[in-house]
């Protein structure tokens, strides 16, 4: 059984440039979430896969599908396996939940079938799933840039509270969001500020580098995301908030566990959206 946390985007900057697959050039700076989905994989007579609470679309159209069978061809195994997914982490919010539960079946896989979670072929088989998903092979604040698919930097990894809020409504298509971006959006500012943040280990200096030029797009397909970061930047104890990948989450980093849980609560309660209070990761030996 592996549990796997959620990501938010440190910074995520998104270029107008398609490489030979046809994807953006991306940089990204993620942080893992206290957030957390639980996979487990169980011998089988055939692959099964499962979700609870259970997905609109059919098993053999997930990520984790896609893991078991691609590594298994990979490796040149039999995917003889039951996945069992218990989903905690929201879709369609930014946070990578689907990413999240494809990687640690292939982290789960690769173990169980005698092999290192970051061997390439693993690597490979996770960048064909999905841009996120090699984070999660081994989810610690890192810079990933090709698209977003390759490793190009570990980084210190902080503990910072964290409150994370999204609308009650529907959430955003990444799809719809790159869309967007191609009609409107603007280059990205370089990654390189919040590298030198989180070296020099100071939360506050993080929380002034925050930069993410796909939120615009977001905030365009979904009134309610602008209303939630702004609101989540106004509030006591709050040191910057922006919204995570292509929304419609937002996270506020906080100065307190305290503030957090209040902003958390103050959300649910006042507003109707769907609030947690967390934590970024500091210590990823405890999840890799």
């Amino acid at each position: 059984m592996i549990e796997t946390p959620c990501k938010v985007n440190l910074h995520l900057g998104i270029h107008h440039e398609l490489d030979a697959r046809g994807y953006h050039r991306v940089d990204s700076i993620m942080a893992p979430i206290a957030l957390f989905d639980t996979v487990s994989v169980e011998d089988a007579a055939e692959l099964s896969v499962s979700f609870s609470p259970a997905l609109e679309v059919a098993p053999e159209k997930t990520g984790v599908w896609r893991a078991a069978t691609l590594l298994a061809e990979a490796l040149g195994r039999e995917p003889r396996v039951r996945v069992s997914v218990t989903a905690r982490i929201p879709e369609r919010a930014g946070l990578g939940g689907s990413s999240a539960d494809a990687g640690a079946t292939l982290r789960a896989l690769a173990a169980r079938w005698g092999t290192d979670p970051l061997d390439e072929r693993v690597v490979g088989v996770a960048r064909r799933i999905g841009a996120d998903v090699p984070f999660f092979l081994c989810p610690r604040t890192s810079l990933h840039i090709g698209a977003g698919d390759v490793l190009a930097r570990e980084l210190p990894g902080l503990e910072i509270p964290v409150a994370l809020v999204m609308p009650a409504s529907a959430g955003v298509s990444t799809k719809d969001a790159y869309a967007e971006f191609d009609r409107s959006g603007e280059d990205p500012a370089s990654f390189e500020p919040m590298c030198a943040a989180l070296e020099s280990h100071d939360a506050r200096s993080v929380a002034a580098c925050l930069h993410n030029n796909l939120a615009p797009a977001a905030r365009t397909l979904c009134a309610e995301v602008s209303e939630v970061e702004g609101w989540l930047s106004e509030q006591p104890g709050v040191m910057a908030a922006q919204v995570t990948g292509s929304g419609s989450c937002s996270f506020a980093l906080c100065e307190s566990e305290s503030a957090a849980r209040a902003i958390a609560s103050f959300a649910r309660a006042e507003h109707g959206w769907r609030a947690w209070a967390t934590k970024t990761i500091g210590n990823a030996e405890k999840i890799c």
